[in-house]
């Protein structure tokens, strides 16, 4: 096993969102310093990172250079290209491995790599061609949603198969490109799991979260999640199972439906930390971005022990001018990106509301 990376050492993140930015005061509060790689100037974890490269993510010598001036490479989303982290590996430690990044940033991939390991899933089918569609909507039925396999996110790049979909202007739609048919389910509702793997191969997972979208964007994440304790252990057991698989050293999220008939199917996973984990700040011993750096650093897991019973509320567009409003609360918890600028459907902020912890430990 490699030797954890004492602090003082430098942490090169790739991507610049908010999730960076948090990953990037976490470090700090562990004596790391943050060298963040992005296009983008100005960026969230460009705010709170000691260095900051701003060069395209396919910008090889830039690459190399970044590579140079740190002791470990890690990524806060996956839609970068993965041959580009391919490149580092050759020069650095990369945390997780490219070929994790390559498998999660594909649907097609992901649902193979679900169904190779035993994991179960909505029904899905891929979609090279206009006849695909027609005989795999013949299969799995309407409605359904025909998705792009990279690069879609937040009901970006789908379509809606209903009743009345012309099924050859849904398939101009999507350019041509390949893509992928899933079938929709009769759920009770979604759930995701935050799950941790570390260089030494111990895993720690967070308890299950009740997640709530509207718009196809996540509105707010409920912890207790309504669920019992046999679909708890079920939902952990499929992230830790997805974890291993991957020889996963880092953090993993997966999203899963729970069916009304009590069932547990994966939807999506993403090697990072995740917008369904940001109750953890305020209501873990160790939250999810901690744990991100500890793995990424080689140190050991920390406790993902719930201490308190948490409410977090994505603050969508013009929801963050109520800042103050929000500070006024005594149990609410703000956390702002330092966005310049607040549009329709941009994450600018979250607030955690945390209660005492219910039921036992």
């Amino acid at each position: 096993m490699t030797a954890p990376l004492p602090p003082g050492s430098t942490i090169g993140i790739i991507g610049s969102g908010q999730l960076g930015r948090m990953a990037a005061l976490a470090a700090a509060r562990l004596g790391y310093r943050v060298h963040v790689f992005s296009p983008e100037s100005d960026s969230p974890t460009e705010q709170v990172a000691a260095a900051a490269t701003v060069a395209d993510y396919t910008d090889l010598a830039a690459l190399e250079a970044f590579a140079r001036s740190v002791d470990v490479v890690t990524f806060e989303f996956e839609n970068i290209p993965a041959d580009s982290v391919r490149v580092l590996t050759d020069l650095i430690p990369v945390r997780p491995s490219w070929r994790v990044l390559d498998v999660a940033q594909d649907r097609i991939s992901e649902k193979r790599f679900f169904t190779e390991i035993g994991i179960a899933t909505a029904p899905w089918a891929e979609i090279a061609s206009a006849a695909d569609l027609t005989r795999e909507v013949a299969r799995i039925g309407r409605p359904a949603v025909l998705k792009t396999t990279r690069l879609g996110y937040d009901g970006k790049g789908q379509i809606k198969i209903a009743a009345d979909t012309d099924l050859d202007r849904a398939w101009a739609a999507m350019g041509g490109a390949v893509s992928v048919l899933e079938g929709f389910i009769d759920f009770a509702g979604e759930i995701s799991v935050i799950v941790a793997r570390g260089l030494d191969r111990r895993i720690a997972a967070f308890e299950p979260a009740w997640n709530v979208h509207t718009n196809h964007i996540l509105d707010t994440t409920t912890v207790p999640a309504p669920i019992g304790p046999d679909l708890s252990r079920a939902a952990v057991a499929v992230a830790c199972k997805a974890a291993e698989a991957l020889e996963l050293v880092g953090l993993l999220a997966v999203e899963m439906f729970v069916t009304r008939d009590g069932r547990i199917l994966a939807n999506e996973m993403a090697p990072r930390p995740h917008n369904s984990g940001h109750w953890t700040i305020d209501a873990c011993v160790t939250d999810q971005f901690e744990q991100f750096i500890r793995a990424v650093c080689g140190l050991p897991l920390g406790d993902p022990d719930r201490h308190s019973d948490a409410v977090m509320t994505n603050l969508i567009g013009d929801d963050v001018n109520d800042w103050l409003a929000i500070l006024s609360d005594p149990d609410a918890k703000l956390h702002l990106y330092g966005k310049a600028e607040a549009r329709s459907g941009r994450k600018m902020g979250h607030v955690t509301r945390i209660r005492p912890r219910t039921g036992s430990r």
